[in-house]
């Protein structure tokens, strides 16, 4: 009979029981200046103060200590595009020409399944050098570059969820498919890696724009054939697309409609940008179970426009973060939680570091529906876990010399925080970093 493996790691604690709001006080937040956090088998056993546990801890338990450092649940990026990591800090465009003059040209190579390989190895290596721990991730319209990074994820044993993009239409030729390789695709791929493992599959048109109508039907006949994968696309990111979506689809109310009339909006759905939404397509959202991946880097990097999480939230739809690499500048959702933080400034509102880091570990888990595996240290919960540095960096060090309040500590390791700012990414209680 095997014996449970036991870990225990010593370090400042902070994770979230559920949504803090946007309190300065906040609701719902543990913090442990001096913890435990307990491991069994890959899974949370058990979370409290040192003092309290450090006596009872397993006599077989291993006991890793990292001093001066805080230790919250891995985040999760919910919208990035694992083929564009060649053209991130692409120059000067706008949406619709950047899909033209970038993002195309590069897509093509991912009918190379070993093209693919190495870069899903690099993507998911900068992933957890950034301390993202699980991604809902495009893949391009070739079968092979889903195989491959599913591949490469199951061998790291990661919780990812990816899928095919379907594009039959407004695109070069050499990324077509039909409504009908659409849907034999995505079935035999979704059949392969579904449920596999941690892995799981989104049914992934790229935008209204670039699937027929007979193609949307497609994806919504796939989503009633397999109920419980995911929905991932973009929507109402920039002004040019959603006049052209109103060209293209008269019949529907607003952007986001044109989704609902095929049956795509449901659980599990998570749309990227939601900029340019009214109050009916939050309501619509909101009432189907459908997600917003808020995505400041690359709104702000590709000019497409301020997306208002506030409003958005108290529609009551789940909101999550994303980098939208490549139109994304960088992997580090810290550095997203930082313009994240300068994107609601300019709406005239505030965004607390709590409220913030919950965007990026529990409210990206709810959002995405896994809540009750990841997201926060809750007994049971997949230990999936990072180490953030106080002295990531000179400038880090000095500034928290001069912080009063776990907030104000927090903001500045927010703020100030990057990719040095990582100690450790853990998946399952080991150390993938």
């Amino acid at each position: 009979m095997k014996l449970p493996i036991y870990q225990a790691f010593r370090a400042a604690l902070l994770h979230f029981l559920d949504d803090p709001e946007n309190e300065l006080e906040p609701l719902h937040t543990e913090y442990f200046p001096d913890g435990i956090l307990l491991i069994k088998d890959g899974y949370v056993e058990k979370i409290g103060s040192a003092h309290e546990l450090i006596n009872s801890l397993p006599a077989d338990c291993e006991l890793i200590h990292y001093p001066e450092q805080l230790i919250i649940p891995g985040l999760i990026d919910t919208h990035i595009h694992y083929p564009q990591t060649d053209m991130i800090a692409a120059y000067g465009e706008q949406l619709l020409q950047w899909l033209e003059t970038y993002t195309f040209p590069t897509e093509r190579q991912f009918a190379d399944q070993e093209h693919a390989r190495e870069v899903a190895e690099f993507f998911l290596d900068e992933l957890l050098r950034n301390g993202t721990t699980t991604a809902l991730v495009f893949g391009t319209v070739h079968p092979e570059s889903v195989e491959a990074f599913f591949a490469a994820a199951e061998a790291r044993n990661l919780r990812m969820i990816a899928g095919k993009v379907l594009m039959d239409r407004n695109c070069p030729a050499y990324l077509q498919d039909t409504p009908e390789t659409a849907y034999t695709e995505s079935k035999a791929l979704i059949e392969k890696w579904h449920g596999r493992g941690r892995l799981s599959y989104a049914v992934t048109p790229r935008f209204a724009p670039t699937s027929s109508r007979e193609q949307l039907a497609k994806a919504g006949e796939l989503l009633a054939d397999y109920p419980d994968v995911y929905l991932h696309t973009h929507v109402a990111e920039n002004r040019d697309e959603v006049a052209w979506v109103a060209e293209l689809f008269p019949e529907s109310r607003s952007y986001l409609d044109v989704y609902q009339q095929y049956g795509l909006l449901r659980p599990r759905a998570v749309l990227a940008h939601c900029i340019h939404l009214d109050a009916a397509d939050h309501e619509c959202m909101a009432s189907t179970g459908s997600a917003a991946a808020f995505c400041p880097s690359s709104n702000l990097f590709i000019g497409s426009g301020l997306f208002d999480l506030h409003a958005t939230k108290a529609s009551g739809v789940r909101v999550g973060l994303g980098t939208d690499v490549g139109g994304g500048n960088y992997f580090s959702l810290l550095r997203g939680i930082n313009d994240a933080y300068k994107v609601t400034q300019l709406l005239s509102k505030k965004l607390s570091a709590f409220q913030a880091l919950y965007l990026a570990t529990l409210g990206g888990a709810k959002a995405l529906y896994l809540d009750d595996k990841i997201g926060n240290f809750a007994v049971g919960k997949e230990a999936d876990f990072i180490v953030l540095n106080f002295k990531g960096t000179p400038l880090i060090e000095r500034r928290l010399q001069h912080c009063q309040s776990l907030h104000d500590k927090l903001f500045a390791i927010l703020m100030l925080g990057d990719d040095r700012s990582v100690t450790a990414s853990y998946v399952m209680g080991q150390a993938a970093l």
